[in-house]
């Protein structure tokens, strides 16, 4: 999984891009999916929505409580990501150096997906 974490760092890049830069990279992210669907390695791929129309939910002597974002504890937070199956990691890393974000002098995480199968 390809995780794109959005940090203050990140925001100020985006802030200084021209409205025909953002329009770039919004394009540079349709066209990694339509590559990686193309090859076979898109399993998923999604932006995700502000945080601050997040919720956090718990339960709480067994009732459901909800909490609204955002979280002010938080640095940085998940904006996107994508599951790519891939023969091994160096393959995945090599995908996830083609992520805009990267492109733009962002970095982006790369984990291994856990197999529940591996629970008996």
């Amino acid at each position: 999984m390809i995780l794109i974490q959005s940090n203050a760092a990140s925001l100020a890049r985006w802030e200084r891009l021209s409205d025909e830069q953002r329009t770039d990279f919004g394009r540079g992210h349709k066209k990694l999916t339509e590559e990686l669907a193309a090859s076979g390695h898109l399993v998923s791929s999604e932006g995700l929505a502000d945080p601050k129309l997040a919720r956090h939910v718990s339960l709480r002597d067994g009732k459901v409580m909800t909490t609204d974002g955002p979280y002010a504890e938080a640095k940085e937070h998940l904006a996107g990501f994508y599951v790519v199956d891939c023969a091994d990691f160096d393959e995945a890393v090599g995908i996830a150096a083609r992520v805009p974000d990267v492109r733009l002098g962002g970095e982006v995480e790369v984990r291994p997906v856990f197999d529940l199968n591996q629970i008996g």
